[in-house]
């Protein structure tokens, strides 16, 4: 027998067992044929499989979109990752937007109030951008890859497995319908007993290549516990990389606050008025710190109707202070966060500011770094 002999009798045998297969699915789809259920724990093992690769895969894109929110970066980085390229380096949102603020900067003069503000949040900004490429960079290794290795890796195993298994059980069901038309036509005296001995021996054969095949797909099925757990370690670790960023970010942006906050109400105006003519001074310490204020806990916000009430009034107030301020003159008074001052107000002063004693120490101090005490 030649090779080409051997190939054509091979291809014959294939041709042979498709169609037998094609023939007992559909008369099991038109419920002429019997068909062979797999074990519940088999089942509940495929059913737990194909739940863990639709939410894996939900997760991973969506954790795609939140660290690259640019659908056209995303297909540039697929595009070289499949073509094993390095993607270009580029300036990510944050990046750009301080390098535009620190270019406004120089442009308007470092020595101005706003030209150097611009410069100080231009280079805070470029500091989160580095701080967004790490994340993104360890969320991207420690989180998104092993997520991406059991879709492409492991839950193709377990496809291409139990297709096999199918395969084996459309063979076995086959085979029981042939063993199960030859003994009816024994009992007719249609055909020989060797005809039934032969399909009962296909039908042991069968039976045992079927029940191998579910053994080895429920040992891979079996092992989606363990992708659980690795899967929790990895969503750990992202996390703690997203707290880490966070952490970061918030501590960059308190820094920033300090910075601004320390700028002296008289550096604050505009430098192209004359001294002659009164400007109401727009304190930027009074606007970060009720941002922030607002963010950490809406309850250390300012009542404004308390500060109204003191300004209107001879009076005296205990205040708590919520953040540290660092006095940029000799007419300010530093604070500490959480201590408890006295404050009020004296005539033609600052709508921002009030007055604070500690002790024997007084002076200016921002309102919005405080918290009006009953």
């Amino acid at each position: 027998m030649n090779i080409m002999d051997f190939n054509v009798k091979k291809l014959a045998a294939d041709a042979g067992t498709f169609l037998s297969r094609a023939v007992q699915f559909t008369e099991e789809k038109l419920g002429q044929a019997e068909k062979t259920e797999l074990d519940a724990h088999l089942e509940n093992l495929l059913s737990k499989a194909e739940c863990t690769k639709l939410w894996t895969e939900k997760i991973m894109k969506q954790t795609e979109v939140l660290l690259q929110p640019n659908p056209n970066a995303r297909i540039e980085e697929f595009v070289y990752e499949k073509l094993d390229r390095k993607a270009p380096s580029r300036m990510n949102n944050p990046e750009l937007l301080g390098q535009y603020m620190i270019d406004a900067g120089n442009e308007f003069g470092p020595g101005t109030a706003y030209g150097n503000a611009l410069i100080k949040c231009g280079e805070t900004q470029k500091r989160i951008g580095t701080a967004d490429r790490e994340l993104i960079q360890t969320s991207a290794i420690n989180f998104l890859t092993p997520l991406r290795n059991f879709i492409e890796g492991d839950y193709k195993t377990i496809t291409k497995e139990r297709k096999l298994l199918q395969n084996k059980r459309l063979d076995l069901d086959a085979a029981k319908t042939r063993l199960k038309k030859a003994k009816v036509a024994e009992a007719r005296a249609a055909i020989w007993a060797e005809e039934v001995t032969k399909s009962e021996q296909e039908v042991r054969i069968t039976q045992s290549e079927f029940d191998r095949q579910a053994e080895i797909t429920r040992l891979l099925l079996e092992g989606i516990s363990s992708t659980h757990a690795h899967h929790l370690r990895c969503l750990n670790d992202f996390v703690e990389a997203q707290m880490t960023y966070y952490a970061q970010c918030y501590q960059y942006m308190l820094d920033l606050q300090k910075q601004l906050g320390s700028f002296p109400s008289t550096f604050l105006s505009n430098n192209n008025q004359s001294s002659s003519t009164p400007v109401q001074s727009v304190s930027t310490p009074s606007v970060l710190a009720s941002a922030s204020a607002s963010l950490t806990s809406v309850s250390n916000s300012i009542v404004t109707s308390g500060i109204s009430e003191l300004k209107s009034s001879s009076g005296s107030r205990k205040a708590r202070v919520l953040y540290d301020y660092d006095a940029a003159n000799s007419s300010e008074l530093s604070l500490l966060a959480d201590e408890v001052i006295t404050v009020y107000s004296i005539p033609g002063m600052d709508s921002d500011w009030l007055m604070g004693e500690r002790g024997n120490q007084k002076g200016k101090v921002p309102i919005t770094y405080l918290e009006l005490l009953n």
